[in-house]
């Protein structure tokens, strides 16, 4: 396989895995909070909710859900790129 097929077939690959994680952190804003749903209250709570894990509130929870993909995708891309070489 040449190295441009390598390449493209890390990027897949981590790209998939940035889409399930987003998934998975939207989920959980979705159903985490005190209240559920897609309204205001619900995503406040939501994002305080995940926020909490961290040890912050809702700014943490903006920032966790916007950066647990993009770190999943990065580390995915990184082995897959490690491993075809």
């Amino acid at each position: 396989m040449s190295q441009d097929k390598k390449e493209i077939e890390a990027l897949k690959a981590g790209a998939t895995g940035a889409v399930g994680t987003a998934g998975a952190i939207g989920a959980g804003v979705y159903c985490g909070g005190a209240v559920i749903g897609t309204s205001a209250a619900g995503l406040t709570s939501g994002l305080a909710a995940v926020g909490g894990v961290v040890g912050g509130g809702m700014a943490a929870g903006v920032v966790v859900a916007a950066a647990a993909p993009l770190a999943v995708g990065a580390g995915i891309y990184g082995i897959c790129k490690w491993l075809k070489n």
